[in-house]
């Protein structure tokens, strides 16, 4: 593998190429450490084990006053964090991509991390996702891994199968007179950094936001966006039994699930793919989250929390 080379139109020397080289070689390094050197000290019947479990199929359902009425009922899919590489095969990738497609979503949200170090073999995953017949499109933020070779690459690739990529700005989804607002937001690692790129692309109203960290959730209720969609955190891989959020995503409040601010609802997706070999308790998943508009709770009345909503899970069949 290369070092990153430098976008289109920037100079091998700028202080955003020597950065980005800086965060490809820890990445490199956390990728051997992680990811190739367990399977070298196994033989690789640890990541044999790990590929060889099922996809779950997690059905949400979320309701907000914020949601417009015209659209309620739309299911969108939702995956995140393929993270194609050495632990991750494109034919694994690919059976994810199956498995939303078969739920006909109305709306496809791919929120980052398509690749883990490099975009080598990128087109195939971004070619299959673009290929899924949802009548109001394929939708892509970047992650962080996606700007550690050459992010502008991952976005050609995307764009070349006809995915809708959201880089700080929004996109208005028409049905029947009826308009949808859908925002994305570019990586930021804090809550700052999430916080301004929410106000310049959300400001003006969004009613779906795509950001693949999910510390932009608390900007996203400021702006009362009903709905936001992130990955990241893997939900930390391994979690407790029946506690979701008990995991090794330590840093994140928001790690797994479904979460409630105001008006707001915050889906965080456990991903399709690992940056090390192991998941307990915190199965590898593909989401389609069915959004309701529901009306305003009275004053003083809340509104149920998400828990009181229908979630059911089950197992794909490969």
């Amino acid at each position: 593998m290369t070092d990153p080379k430098p976008d289109p139109g920037g100079g091998s020397r700028s202080a955003e190429t020597r950065k980005r080289r800086s965060k490809y070689r820890r990445a490199r390094i956390r990728n051997i450490l992680f990811t190739l050197g367990p399977q070298r000290l196994t033989g690789g019947s640890i990541a044999r084990r790990h590929l060889s479990s099922d996809f779950d199929l997690n059905e949400v359902e979320a309701a907000s006053p914020a949601w417009p009425e015209e659209f309620d009922g739309l299911r969108i899919g939702h995956v995140s964090d393929f993270h194609l590489g050495e632990l991750i095969p494109i034919d694994r990738a690919l059976e994810a991509v199956e498995l939303l497609a078969a739920q006909e979503p109305d709306l496809v949200a791919c929120t980052g991390d398509v690749v883990d170090l490099h975009h080598h073999g990128a087109d195939r995953l971004l070619g299959a996702l673009g290929a899924i017949e949802a009548p109001m499109g394929v939708t892509l933020v970047l992650g962080n891994h996606d700007e550690l070779h050459c992010p502008a690459t991952v976005r050609r690739l995307a764009e070349s199968a006809g995915i809708m990529v959201l880089d700080d700005d929004r996109v208005a989804i028409h049905r029947n007179g009826a308009e949808l607002l859908v925002a994305g937001i570019g990586w930021a690692p804090d809550l700052s950094g999430c916080a301004r790129r929410v106000e310049r692309t959300c400001g003006d109203g969004a009613h779906l936001l795509l950001a693949h960290n999910p510390r932009a959730f608390p900007a996203a209720a400021d702006h009362r966006v009903a709905l936001t969609l992130s990955g990241h955190t893997h939900g930390g891989q391994v979690a407790w039994r029946n506690r979701p959020n008990a995991n090794l995503a330590l840093t994140h409040r928001h790690s797994a699930g479904l979460f409630e601010d105001g008006l707001s609802r915050l889906f965080v997706t456990t991903g399709v793919g690992s940056w090390f070999p192991l998941r307990v308790n915190c199965p590898a998943e593909v989401a389609v989250v069915t959004m309701h508009h529901e009306p305003e709770p009275p004053a003083g009345v809340e509104s149920p929390p998400p828990g009181s909503r229908t979630r059911k899970k089950r197992r794909s069949r490969r």
